[in-house]
């Protein structure tokens, strides 16, 4: 039966599945946002995601190359589930809790809209629901591709995934952008990529993945990072786990796996970029890092800049300490780290949060946040709250 609370009504208790309405899993989100009448609120999602799997045989038709789009459909006709995608991270079964959490493990929903692909009925489900403006879409199993052993096919599948978004994606829905997959295995395909992706409507960034093989301060990907700079788009180093790395596979739970491989990209990436001078070479270059979450940062910038007081000769190219680069770069929430509100806050205090953090939901995944985790944070400012809930990143993506 349904019941009255704060003078609405709210639905009947239901047990959510795989088949389960998106608006439904997010209702209550739906009715916190009337409750508060924040509807004015501008809301930017800085990394949510799709399962492009779902998408597959389309995704593989758009492969520029004709040899490895033949073998792409070939493969996929004869063998189930997404067969031409390497993906050695390990892990990726385990994200559902055994299927505990559904709307993780599979989004069976019934879309009866004519004339929208199904991916943008359920990205716009998810916005309407959480009252969210505009959402930068990110793959799913795709974020493993950095680490695919086949050069030519890891190319080949990140530019048919990203002309799939922009064709066919995109278009359909003005609220969603994205940003565009740079195989940095190979540094000359990947410029390519800008020139090739860079002036698309809804492209407002170029993305990393964080399980990417080379350093990312080798000589080689210096005119990427110029070109970006010169063209005033972010650059993201978007975190994800890998189960083979050689000190993941001491760890024999997914849980702990998780919590560490996630954050080891991200400071082996952020570290070499600022030891290296990176900030200093592109100063205008918007940085980015998502999905490690934000407790890893003050660790690193007291860890860097004490290493740097006793050996700075090792990092001539810096003017400053390691920490106040970090603090000129942009971070996303998720997942944001709140089991001590006083050690969030000074974390916060660190980064600069009112004019560097950006909210993210990572919607569908089991850790996702809705934007009431940034209303609820009692230390935040009215006006921090609008920033890193959408002006940050209306400022940072050129919204």
């Amino acid at each position: 039966m349904d019941t009255m609370k704060d003078g609405l009504r709210e639905p009947p208790v239901q047990e959510i599945d795989v088949y389960t309405d998106t608006r439904q899993v997010l209702d209550a989100e739906r009715r916190r946002i009337a409750r508060d009448k924040l509807s004015d609120l501008y809301i930017v999602d800085v990394d949510s995601h799709h399962t492009e799997t779902e998408s597959w045989n389309e995704i593989l038709k758009f492969i520029d190359d004709p040899v490895i789009r033949d073998n792409a459909l070939r493969t996929q006709s004869v063998r189930a589930g997404n067969a031409y995608l390497y993906s050695p991270g390990g892990g990726v079964a385990h994200q559902d809790v055994a299927g505990r959490i559904p709307h993780q493990a599979s989004r069976r929903e019934k879309v009866e809209e004519k004339g929208v692909h199904r991916d943008v009925v359920l990205a716009r489900r998810a916005m309407d629901t959480m009252g969210i403006d505009a959402t930068i879409l990110f793959p799913t199993p795709l974020l493993a591709l950095a680490e695919h052993p086949q050069a030519d096919i890891m190319v080949q599948l990140g530019i048919g995934y990203s002309r799939f978004v922009t064709e066919t994606l995109l278009p359909q829905e003005k609220r969603l952008k994205t940003m565009i997959f740079l195989p940095l295995a190979d540094p000359r395909a990947a410029l390519e990529i800008v020139h090739q992706f860079a002036d698309r409507p809804g492209v407002v960034g170029f993305l990393v993945t964080g399980q990417t093989p080379k350093p990312v301060h080798h000589n080689d990907l210096m005119p990427i990072y110029a070109e970006l700079q010169e063209r005033n788009l972010p650059l993201a180093f978007h975190a994800g786990f890998n189960w083979n790395d050689s000190s993941m596979k001491l760890i024999n739970r997914f849980l702990g796996m998780h919590a560490l491989s996630f954050v080891i990209c991200s400071l082996v990436h952020m570290t070499n970029w600022v030891i290296n001078g990176m900030p200093e070479r592109f100063p205008r270059l918007k940085v980015v890092w998502i999905e490690s979450g934000l407790a890893w940062i003050p660790f690193l910038m007291q860890r860097l800049d004490n290493e740097y007081m006793m050996r700075s000769s090792e990092a001539p190219m810096l003017k400053k300490p390691p920490s106040e680069y970090m603090r000129d770069m942009f971070y996303a929430t998720q997942p944001m780290e709140r089991s001590d509100l006083r050690t969030l806050e000074n974390t916060m205090r660190m980064i600069d949060a009112e004019t560097q953090l950006m909210y993210s939901s990572d919607w569908p995944h089991w850790d996702f946040d809705a934007p009431s985790t940034i209303l609820d944070l009692p230390f935040l400012s009215d006006t921090a709250k609008r920033n890193i809930l959408g002006l940050n990143a209306k400022r940072v993506f050129n919204l």
